[in-house]
């Protein structure tokens, strides 16, 4: 295991410098880019939002339903 060692790190400092190239072009992007990309933020944003309980009656019976499959699965 101790061999791979020295490949795993070499990969994981191409990834990170790949990483470090990437956010340099973000950076040096030209204010429309950074604006369709602050966009993209927001729709992504927009979604988890929907992704959320917006019924908190129903959000405390899915989790009293998985409290009781817990509870059953443990006494058996």
């Amino acid at each position: 295991m101790e061999q791979n060692q020295p490949q795993q790190r070499h990969a994981a400092a191409q990834e990170f410098q790949e990483s470090l190239h990437q956010l340099q072009n973000i950076l040096h992007q030209e204010p429309a880019q950074k604006e369709a990309v602050q966009e993209l933020d927001t729709n992504e944003a927009e979604l988890d939002e929907d992704l959320i309980p917006t019924d908190l009656a129903d959000f405390e019976s899915a989790v009293a339903d998985i409290e009781q499959y817990l509870a059953d699965r443990t006494k058996t």
